[in-house]
């Protein structure tokens, strides 16, 4: 079945192509269209307010921004050199419209866009792309979200961003908006070598492209990176290891183009969550700050003296799993991309199949004490304390109160979401044509996107006590009560992860199938363009789940003896397991209609106005399965309404655009449904609104140029059917202004500049108590080309060293002054020294 689905979605390219003469290049081929982003013979200055002429993403056909009823963005390559960014998290944050938590590290970054709510991690109203098709179908997986499996490195060519507008017609599950990483294509010959150290972290790093047309008709480009270190933060273990390597060749035909690309991910990085804060102060002017020994800034909860994760497999076996395995991701996929004009017609075809697997092993903390204040279930202070791991293995501690200067004890969770198929096939094939009349040009537009998304995930648990200790240097604890049992063993509590349940060890085996025609309608005549879009999703979901969670005498707890001494204790007694013998079905079906129209005034050359108005959904994927949504017994969905999250949208605004100076303006509203789940287990079933207005420009005089961006936002609860009490609340984190601004000075010989980033104070939680301030970093940078073809590049991360609050879980001050928190990383500081040839 899967070679029939793969041979279908090929066959269109090689019919098109075997009835075409190979001559010259197709204009329409979007990467063409990018050759300023390409390698060039000799280095030169980079180039910023230089705005994107030709817009692809998220619309029919290839169009002026001007002429497009969309709020669109873009940041070619050159640009993401300058901010420094070390994420996709970082890159995205520079785009207007877009709330980016990125305090994770490399992946699980939680992306929002235009007051649409983040109820959990990964982007559930956003897509993210690569090269025209998405990277996963949902990009909020639990912990396996899409940037966890896509780098950007100098295979990229630009980032194009439509927010709203036809993006809910135009691609599937995106109603809030579409990012698309597009990749050099070797249009120009060419290509460049990087090596890249920190100065104050441990972090080394290669990066390396290289592009050249082969004859008059064929070209290629290849490239890749391979990185290594401790990271940006003190865990004391190497955190970061592997690399990418992506490939594409292209031939060209008299009337259009066929490409074949490949991409290898073999990838590792941390994955950074709470640690503990220090919170004082009252509801209304709270205090944050770092506990004695632990810097919020540089220090991590993770920790080479931890150990191995200890466990049950997913096949209920004992096993050890690697801490440094943190996000992994290992991908291969192969893709195929044509354009032709055919009959007056220009069909475009896209298809890729990947194989995706990867996962996260964290350490989730669960609760932070004051050591001299345990609970009763973990002591209570009348027991023994010794480490059980690291270099103090053995030693009893005297006083947990005064335990590392800050008393602190933490109790966690050390587990593995092990995402071990993620793979999908995704083929996209368009038709547009446009029709000359009398007053104006029509344009139509036709379609069809299929997809399948695997979705196999098991959760592995354990859980154990450990102090809070800076530089990587925190310990496991081991417990013994007064009556000399061991509570505790090798500092692990349990196998689960906490108490003496199995609550969430679950596996998740499910498959995801969505086809949806889609066509649209643009009429223009003379200054004025008017056009509308309809997409109609069908899936289909099927598949089995499993855990103690779904009841109906699901048993998930037993006995093991991971240490085989014989002798099972307290620990071993509370092992966790998944019922393999006892699934419950998944078998459902939804479908909605997603529309979108807008006009466009073109009032001069360089000014345009335009309104829009949409309506879009998202299917529900992994959040509403463990859920009453789904039946356990028969694995329907009793409201068909629950498999989909319905968001509409008015925007409307002004363009305008010279060689040196760019700027727009959109006023925006939306209304939005969300069936979600926070902090793990608080399933949510709300609608909210939003409205508020976003402004970006740019300007360009002499070897000055400046790009910045601001958007105020106003978003409320409207109602929550789990949880009346918070409606007419601001969700959790939701800042009224975001800015970011990037001003740069450039000569032939140097470049210097700074990019800007930042958001006003936000509620820590939707009851609305408790005030998180805002945050203003600062990234620098320098570049310096001593030679042709040299340069030299200086990049200071959070130069100033502030401290940047993301995340906050307490909902107001707590009594003892502990809480847990994210912040942003403090200043790091690298080097880089590339050639380009």
């Amino acid at each position: 079945m899967r070679a029939k689905a793969v041979y279908l979605a090929f066959a269109p390219v090689v019919l098109v192509s075997s009835v075409t003469p190979a001559l010259a290049a197709e204009p329409g081929d979007r990467a063409a269209e990018l050759v300023v982003t390409q390698a060039q013979p000799a280095r030169t200055p980079a180039t910023l307010a230089n705005p994107i002429q030709v817009f692809s993403t998220g619309v029919a056909r290839g169009r002026d921004p001007l002429d497009s009823a969309t709020s669109t963005s873009g940041l070619q390559q050159s640009e993401i050199e300058l901010l420094g960014a070390r994420s996709l998290g970082d890159i995205l944050r520079n785009i207007p419209g877009i709330r980016t938590e990125s305090s994770t590290g490399d992946g699980s970054s939680a992306y929002t866009i235009r007051g649409l709510p983040l109820a959990s991690g990964g982007s559930k109203y956003m897509q993210i792309q690569e090269d025209g098709l998405p990277v996963l179908e949902f990009g909020d997986f639990f912990n396996g979200a899409t940037d966890i499996f896509i780098r950007a490195d100098f295979n990229l060519a630009a980032v194009e961003a439509i927010r709203g507008g036809s993006a809910s017609t135009f691609a599937s599950n995106s109603p809030g908006g579409v990012i698309n990483l597009i990749s050099r294509t070797g249009d120009v010959r060419g290509g460049a070598i990087q090596l890249t150290t920190g100065l104050d972290y441990d972090m080394d790093r290669v990066d390396f492209h290289y592009g050249s047309p082969i004859t008059d008709t064929l070209r290629f480009h290849m490239g890749g990176f391979y990185r290594t270190g401790e990271g940006q933060r003190d865990v004391g273990f190497n955190a970061y290891e592997g690399g990418q390597l992506r490939f594409n060749i292209t031939k060209d035909f008299a009337n259009g183009y066929v490409r074949l690309s490949g991409k290898y991910l073999d990838d590792r990085s941390p994955h950074y969550l709470w640690g503990p804060v220090r919170i004082t102060g009252t509801n209304d002017n709270p205090v944050f700050s770092s506990f004695e020994g632990y810097d919020v800034r540089r220090d991590s909860m993770l920790s080479g003296n931890l150990g191995d994760l200890i466990t049950l497999d997913a096949d209920n076996n004992p096993t050890v799993l690697p801490l440094s395995q943190g996000q992994d991701a290992n991908v291969r996929s192969i893709g195929i991309e044509s354009r032709f004009d055919v009959a007056d017609w220009t069909i475009t075809h896209r298809a890729r199949y990947s194989e995706i697997a990867g996962g996260t092993t964290r350490n989730l903390v669960s609760n932070i004490y004051s050591g001299s204040a345990l609970p009763a279930s973990l002591g209570g202070g009348t027991g023994t304390f010794t480490y059980a791991t690291g270099p103090r293995a053995g030693e009893v501690i005297s006083s947990l109160g005064t335990l590392n200067g800050n008393g602190l004890v933490v109790a966690s969770a050390l587990n593995r979401i092990d995402s071990s198929d993620l793979g999908n096939f995704i083929n996209d094939l368009r038709a547009t044509r446009a029709f000359t009349l009398p007053r104006g040009e029509l344009t139509l537009t036709g379609g069809l996107y299929n997809s399948r998304q695997n979705f196999r995930s098991d959760w592995l648990y354990s859980n154990h006590l450990q102090d809070v200790a800076g530089d990587g240097q925190s310990a496991l604890i081991n417990f013994t009560n007064a009556a000399g049992v061991a509570q505790s063993q090798d500092g692990y509590l349990g196998f689960n992860r906490s108490g003496g349940t199995a609550f969430f060890r679950r596996r998740y085996d499910v498959q995801y199938e969505i086809a949806a025609p889609y066509g649209s309608v643009n009429y223009r005549s003379g200054p004025f363009s008017v056009g509308a879009s309809l997409r109609y999703d069908t899936g289909q979901v099927s598949g089995e789940l499993f855990g103690a969670d779904l009841g109906g005498g699901r048993v998930g707890i037993m006995p093991v003896d991971f240490n085989g001494d014989g002798v099972f204790s307290v620990a071993e007694g509370r092992t966790a397991f998944t019922p393999l013998d006892r699934p419950a079905p998944v078998d459902y079906d939804y479908d909605y209609l997603s529309y979108s129209t807008g006009v466009t005034y073109r009032v001069a050359e360089p000014f345009a106005l335009f309104a829009r108005y949409s309506r879009g959904a998202r299917a529900a994927a992994d959040k509403v399965l463990f859920s009453s949504k789904v039946s356990t017994i028969d694995g329907s969905m009793p409201d068909p309404e629950d498999g989909y999250d319905v968001v509409e949208q008015l925007e409307g605004g002004f363009k305008y655009r010279t060689p040196q100076l760019t700027f727009n303006v959109t006023g925006f509203s939306a209304d939005t449904e969300d069936t979600n789940v926070q902090a793990g287990a608080i399933t949510t079933d709300r609608e909210y609104t939003a409205y508020g207005v976003e402004a970006e420009g740019s300007y360009r005089r002499g070897g000055f140029s400046f790009t910045g961006g601001v958007t105020w936002t106003q978003a409320e609860i409207v109602s929550d059917r789990a949880n009346a009490a918070v409606a007419g609340m601001v969700p959790r984190r939701q800042p009224d202004f975001l800015f970011q601004a990037t001003p740069v000075y450039e000569t032939r010989d140097f470049t210097v500049g700074a990019n800007l980033i930042g958001a006003t104070s936000s509620w820590s939680d939707d009851v609305n108590v408790l005030k998180v301030p805002g945050y203003t970093l600062v990234n620098a940078f320098v570049q310096y080309r001593p030679l042709d073809r040299v340069q030299l590049m200086l990049v200071a991360n959070n130069l100033f060293d502030e401290v940047a609050w993301y995340e906050i879980t307490s909902r107001s001050v707590p009594t003892n002054g502990v809480g847990r928190g994210r912040a942003a990383n403090g200043r790091t500081v690298s080097l880089s020294a590339r050639y380009d040839f």
